[in-house]
């Protein structure tokens, strides 16, 4: 059974549960047996629910952020009305959106890098116009919080999505500018190693998501490539 039948079955099987939104749905999908199935759907449920509360705090969603949900996941035919029905039901709750973070939070208590890729997959939809504004800015930035990540922390995972090509390539890559070349070096590996998207599919991330591990990639080796001119030149 595909994620989308299994979020379908969810839905159907726990009307009640969807009708007290978020904190329902958290119980339901804690009764999925099957640990990976248990992992996949909630991972696509918190990233539906979560992008539909950005765009309620940012008042307004574009076609270029629509398009780049479809990007993260490709939503078979047939499957468009099941996930349109977690989005507007995220949306139209009147539970806050800090209320639905800290859900999710507590649907992966000891998966911190789950975590970090949903809010890199909220990232990729909020530029998907040229530019995070300044209330989906602040939006992430709560959500980081309550996901329980630092201000460097979150500092480092925003600076990757700086699209004009001036951010902190160190920042980026969460390096100090005093460790030697083969330090960087190695650092550098780890964390090409860490973010391969068979890492990710381990973890839970459905094959759908693939997408957003490639552009953390890319992020790394651009900033790997400035942090290398840089020390050339020096």
């Amino acid at each position: 059974m595909n994620i989308w039948a299994r979020i379908a079955d969810l839905i159907s099987d726990s009307a009640a549960a969807v009708g007290t939104a978020m904190t329902g749905i958290r119980e339901a999908i804690e009764r999925i047996t099957n640990a990976e199935a248990r992992r996949q759907v909630a991972f696509t449920i918190s990233m539906i629910a979560l992008s539909a509360k950005m765009a309620k705090a940012d008042g307004i969603v574009t076609p270029d952020e629509v398009a780049a949900f479809q990007q993260i996941f490709t939503i078979p035919r047939g499957e468009e009305s099941n996930v349109s029905r977690v989005y507007n039901m995220a949306k139209g709750d009147v539970a806050g959106f800090e209320a639905y973070a800290g859900n999710v939070a507590s649907l992966f208590p000891e998966n911190r890098p789950l975590l970090e890729d949903i809010l890199d997959g909220l990232f990729h939809i909020a530029k998907a116009d040229g530019v995070v504004h300044e209330r989906e800015l602040s939006y992430l930035h709560r959500v980081a919080e309550i996901f329980g990540f630092s201000e460097i922390e979150f500092s480092r995972l925003s600076e990757r999505h700086v699209i004009d090509g001036t951010g902190d390539p160190y920042l980026v890559l969460g390096a100090d500018r005093n460790w030697d070349f083969e330090t960087l070096k190695k650092h550098y590996r780890k964390l090409i190693a860490e973010n391969h998207p068979d890492r990710l599919l381990a973890r839970g991330v459905p094959e759908e998501f693939i997408r957003i591990a490639t552009e953390r990639t890319s992020a790394i080796n651009a900033a790997w490539d400035t942090v290398e001119r840089m020390r050339k030149i020096r």
